[in-house]
Formats: C-alpha cells, structure tokens, sequence
C-alpha cells in the first residue's frame, strides 16, 4: 500500500527542515490534536497513539541530507516506512511531501488506509510548525 500526503510549500530551508525531522521530539508538533500519547523513547525512536488506534513505534532511519528523512515502524506486526521527501525552492522555502510504504494484507489495508491516509496529511499540513 503506497499513499501520499499533498505536496505542502513551508517557509523554511530545506536545511532546517532536514534537522528538524531528524530529531525525533520534533514529531508531537506535527501530530494531530486526537494525539493521546507521544513519548520520546531514545535519540532515534518514539512511540505514539491517536484515540482509538494502537501505539505506534517508529524509528529514525537513514536518510538524505537536506532531501528526505526516513521513519520505520519499530514493530514487524506492522511494517511500513514514512518517508519525507523534501525539496528546496529557495533558502527560505521547501516543499514536502509525505509517502507511506507498508505491505499489509487486503482487508487491513482497506480499514487502514482512510486513518492513516488523514493521519499523514495532518503531519504535512502541520509542518509550518517547525
């Protein structure tokens, strides 16, 4: 299953945006408001959970310099990858874009995708507050 945020223009260099979502406490600002827990669990992994869905661990993976910044789920119960793939327009404006990567069977892939499809257009459209 493959799904993508919209692209959104943010007023900060890539640089900046870079740095900023590879520091794990940065994601609780991106969160939607049905956050129930955000607990930053090392310098590379948090933990997270939306009323009525279960806690999610992601991990900081390797990413590219100033252009993408890759998160995994720490759990093999679910596995999937949320990549942000940033562009520099100028040194003051980016644009990002979130793609989420899992392979899930059918019927899990049909009850998750109207949340998680939500779940990362807030984060995209919550980057402005970084």
């Amino acid at each position: 299953m493959n799904l993508e945020s919209p692209k959104v223009t943010v007023a900060q260099s890539a640089e900046y945006l870079y740095n900023a979502l590879s520091d794990v406490k940065s994601y609780e600002k991106l969160m939607p408001d049905s956050i129930a827990k955000f607990e930053v669990l090392g310098d590379d992994i948090f933990n997270f959970g939306l009323k009525g869905m279960p806690e999610i661990k992601l991990r900081l993976k390797e990413g590219v310099p100033n252009s993408k910044v890759n998160l995994a789920a720490a759990s093999d119960k679910l596995p999937f990858t949320l990549t942000a793939n940033i562009t520099s327009n100028s040194e003051t404006s980016s644009d990002i874009q979130l793609q989420f990567e899992g392979e899930f069977n059918p019927m899990m892939a049909m009850m998750i995708k109207g949340p998680i499809t939500k779940f990362i257009e807030t984060l995209a459209e919550n980057m402005g507050k970084l």
